[in-house]
């Protein structure tokens, strides 16, 4: 696997509280954050190791080769280094697409998961 894109941004929440939200995304209905568009489905979990790691299947079904990685260590603060990498089975040829993809990812996990514990 090849890696194609990465983002390392802290979040709030311990490990424990953000690997949580990323193994049952749509656990707390009053607070939905993997809000999907129309070209993307649901993740599985290929791999998880708790709290420090998370592996995903692909968001994308025109890219089901595709991995999301999500490194957790914890910070200074009390909460979580956030590291997500995706990870194609080639370099992606089409560079719209992957900027749209890394986009949509950091939207996912910087904006909309962060969102939810309140930043």
């Amino acid at each position: 696997m090849f890696e194609v894109g990465s983002r390392v941004r802290s979040q709030p929440p311990p490990p424990a509280i953000v690997f949580a939200a990323l193994t049952e995304p749509d656990r707390d209905r009053a607070r939905p954050w993997l809000r999907l568009l129309d070209d993307e489905r649901a993740p599985r979990i290929l791999h998880a190791e708790r709290p420090h790691l998370v592996v995903w299947s692909s968001l994308w079904p025109r890219r089901p080769e595709a991995q999301i990685r999500f490194d957790l260590e914890p910070d200074a603060g009390g909460g979580t280094q956030l590291r997500w990498t995706l990870l194609a089975a080639e370099p992606l040829p089409d560079a719209s697409l992957l900027g749209h993809l890394r986009k949509r990812l950091n939207q996912l996990i910087n904006a909309e998961l962060r969102y939810t514990f309140g930043q």
